[in-house]
């Protein structure tokens, strides 16, 4: 493309932005709101899926030791523990440890557990992580058969139904987010097609001279990117300012993981100013190829 056709194609492009005010404003607004909703949703989506991952991560295994083992056969339950394959982590806990977490989280300082009970009658036992979560059930399987462990605890069916529920979670979300880019799309086609048709004249003139397909199409692409970007900027304004200011106030709404990382959240706001001028480019697209058949 010479450089000359380029500059026409700019001129051309910003002289149908001043002429058009009014079309040039509603298609920015479109775009805004459309980008702001599929924003909304990218972030709800991150979000849901930290506080998965979140979940998931926390799921371990509770291997409880029988009582009368010696020093060395519980070191020797934790090499057996520790070859099997997936087991990411395997910590000790001991009987003192185990009441001082219980006294921890149930007696708090009002109330004294080891008094009441006497005799501490907590076993010794091992918590166990694994590399993939969603290895765990198979992974307590192979615990269960370890000698000097009477009792295997990592939350039974309460683990399967959080794996059936993050996946659907996942799934859920994705469809929603392409619903919500086709719904965009549609939006802001209908919007241009209202600023084409009110250009179609010049569109039949131009087609009745010569002009080439791509020639025509040219300021028009050039507008839809602008006014997608614009329209994209203006929501992601908009957007991590809301975002910034829950991210703020998180301690006192929520104790939810919000996602904070500045390199996540600037990877999803560069995407969404992406998504803006594609999204210009895809409604212009669509509108323009119907008035190019002269």
């Amino acid at each position: 493309m010479r450089p000359g056709s380029i500059i026409y194609f700019l001129r051309e492009a910003f002289k149908s932005l001043s002429r058009n005010r009014l079309l040039s404003i509603a298609t920015v607004s479109t775009v805004a709101i459309s980008i702001l909703i599929l924003g909304v949703s990218v972030l709800l989506t991150i979000n849901a899926g930290a506080l998965m991952n979140y979940l998931e991560s926390d799921v371990e295994i509770v291997a409880f030791l029988e009582k009368d083992l010696s020093k060395s056969q519980i070191s020797e339950v934790k090499r057996d523990l520790t070859a099997i394959p997936g087991v990411k982590s395997v910590n000790f806990v001991s009987r003192e440890q185990a009441l001082a977490k219980l006294q921890e989280s149930y007696g708090g300082k009002e109330y004294n557990l080891k008094e009441t009970l006497g005799n501490n009658p907590l076993p010794h036992s091992y918590e166990i992580k694994a590399d993939d979560p969603h290895n765990v059930p198979q992974i307590a399987v192979q615990v269960k058969k370890i000698g000097g462990i009477y009792k295997v605890n990592y939350g039974q069916g309460m683990v399967e139904r959080l794996f059936k529920v993050t996946r659907w979670v996942r799934i859920v979300s994705l469809v929603f987010i392409l619903f919500l880019v086709f719904a965009a799309v549609f939006l802001i086609a209908t919007t241009i097609r209202l600023a084409i048709f009110a250009r179609r004249k010049e569109i039949y003139l131009m087609k009745l001279i010569g002009s080439t397909d791509w020639f025509v199409r040219w300021p028009f692409f050039i507008e839809g990117v602008f006014l997608g970007a614009v329209g994209g900027f203006m929501a992601i304004l908009v957007l991590a300012a809301g975002y910034g200011s829950l991210i703020n106030h998180m301690d006192t709404l929520f104790f939810l993981p919000l996602v904070t990382n500045p390199q996540i959240l600037s990877n999803v706001y560069t995407g969404l100013l992406i998504c803006g001028a594609v999204l210009g480019v895809l409604g212009t697209w669509v509108s323009l190829n119907r008035f190019l058949d002269v």
